[in-house]
């Protein structure tokens, strides 16, 4: 065996690039390079005579690797500079898709103006505005002010003079998310929530907003789903709107109880009756996280309110106002309103009504007519008289009024029947009665008895029982008995918002606990009829 040295750099150029620790062999064909500490030998076996050749081999097998490579270089080339394009592009495309979102997401904060009156497609139930966080801490200190009558009231100018309203242009206001601009109309949806226990639905709020500037009127129906007069009193009224003419900004919530409506029933899909909730719980039951929405996302954004209602349980009532008269500010409120029986009641603390009036939003409850049927001639008077209230307090100037009759106040009572069998009414709504007037009979179908019912009051029938089978104890009649602003006696209630007399709202609705104070000491006991 021949063994021939070669320098180290020329071993370190065509053999490897890096050396091998100390005694690392490789075998690269029949050629061994075998390192040592103070330079590399290459060995060569059973070729003494081609030495040369040999090395020449060592040299070239790197050349040619070198030309195979180069091709393959050359070729990916192009293709590095195309990715590298199509990375850039990619990144311009998603930098532009995020100014265009942005740019929608600016748009689409301003509400779209519509004219109410067109025929619009429903919206998809997948479209959720935002709404204002629950905050439990404050529905703590609502409660406790609200049993404790601590509620600070804040001045509202609310009757606005001709002269004042045009010296003030309006600006836009906020709604759900939405900006509503001067002079516009404007549909909008509130749900409760994302996904509300897979029964979440789009309640339609119509938002009409004035050129000039003025108080913001909240109008709400059918929170009992079985309601109907309401529903087409706030639809006119909504659509007649000229945002031009307006002052202020008006708010329609025609259906508030949609799962109830959807339906046909007074209440929740879980029985409860979403206006004993209010203002709500953000943790409590269906009915209570329901009211608690509402009541945050739109009744808070009110300074007056109009909660429309009709009788309840094959009752009808003929139009009139519950308000709590105690109240100066609401009753300043009542006498923006026309020719109408005014009750004062201050109604079941977890009402709408009252929950507002804690608020510090002067806020009236609506009655007219029966449920479960749409009365036309109850609708034309309830738009008659929020017309009235509008035209009265400057907020809609094509409504003026050449007289501005005021409303009249009443105590009130019912009538109830001592025995069973079907009841036939003899008189009428809204008819005036004297005391011992028969007002109805009551007839056994089996034993042919006939009982008339006596009125032991003189005034005017305000509600009344639809015909119907009758048990002893059932309220027929509810008689409006005049009396002077101011000397209205209140109907008072529990702290659970119950009552047990025969006075001012519906007596199915309240509890049995007494009042022995009762609206004057010659009345019988009352009970409350409380929408």
């Amino acid at each position: 065996m021949k063994s021939l040295s070669y320098p180290a750099n020329i071993i370190r150029q065509y053999a490897f690039v890096k050396s091998p620790p100390r005694g690392t062999s490789y075998f690269h064909s029949r050629i061994r390079v075998v390192f040592y500490t103070e330079s590399p030998i290459a060995v060569f076996n059973g070729c003494p005579d081609n030495s040369t050749m040999k090395l020449a081999l060592v040299v070239q097998m790197p050349l040619k690797l070198s030309f195979a490579v180069i091709p393959l270089l050359a070729l990916s080339m192009p293709l590095v500079a195309q990715q590298e394009n199509a990375t850039a592009e990619t990144q311009a495309s998603a930098t532009s898709y995020a100014d265009a979102v942005s740019e929608q997401q600016d748009t689409s904060s301003t509400a779209t103006n519509v004219r109410l009156k067109d025929v619009f497609e429903s919206p998809s139930t997948d479209a959720v505005l935002p709404q204002i966080e629950p905050v439990e801490t404050d529905f703590l200190g609502e409660e406790s002010s609200a049993f404790r009558d601590t509620t600070q009231w804040d001045n509202i100018d609310f009757l606005l003079s001709p002269e004042d309203i045009l010296r003030h242009p309006n600006s836009p206001r906020r709604l759900l998310g939405k900006e509503i601009p001067p002079a516009t109309s404007s549909r909008l949806i509130w749900k409760p929530s994302r996904t509300f226990s897979g029964m979440a639905v789009d309640t339609p709020v119509l938002v009409v907003n004035g050129a000039s500037d003025g108080p913001t009127l909240c109008l709400t129906a059918a929170i009992h789903g079985d309601e109907l007069n309401g529903i087409e009193m706030i639809r006119r009224i909504m659509y007649e709107l000229d945002p031009h003419k307006l002052h202020g900004m008006v708010i329609g919530v025609p259906i508030v109880n949609l799962l109830g409506f959807s339906r046909n029933s007074r209440y929740l899909p879980d029985r409860r009756d979403l206006n004993r909730y209010f203002p709500g719980n953000p943790t409590g039951s269906v009915a209570s996280r329901i009211a608690h929405a509402f009541f945050n996302d739109v009744v808070k954004q009110c300074e007056l309110m109009v909660d429309i209602h009709t009788g309840s349980f094959y009752r009808t009532n003929m139009p009139q106002l519950r308000a709590d008269m105690d109240n100066p500010r609401v009753a300043d409120f009542v006498e923006l309103f026309g020719d109408i029986p005014v009750l004062n009641s201050r109604g079941s603390k977890r009402t709408l009504r009252a929950a507002a009036v804690r608020a510090g939003i002067p806020t009236v409850t609506l009655e007219a007519g029966e449920p479960m049927r749409m009365q036309r001639d109850m609708v034309d008077v309830g738009v008659k008289t929020i017309h009235t209230l509008m035209a009265k307090s400057g907020m809609y100037s094509k409504l003026g009024l050449w007289v501005k009759p005021k409303p009249a106040f009443y105590d009130s009572a019912w009538v109830r029947v001592n025995s069973s069998g079907i009841l036939f009414s003899r008189m009428a709504l809204g008819d005036d009665v004297d005391e011992g007037d028969v007002l109805g009979a009551v007839n056994n179908p089996v034993s042919n008895e006939q009982v008339d019912i006596l009125s032991p009051y003189k005034g005017r029938i305000l509600g009344m029982a639809l015909d119907q089978f009758v048990m002893p104890g059932f309220a027929v009649y509810h008689i409006g008995i005049h009396a002077a602003k101011g000397a209205q006696v209140p109907v008072e209630g529990d702290e659970n918002g119950d009552l047990d007399s025969d006075h001012g709202a519906d007596p199915e609705d309240m509890g049995d606990s007494e009042d022995p104070d009762g609206p004057a000491a010659a009345l019988m006991e009352e009970e409350v009829f409380e929408d």
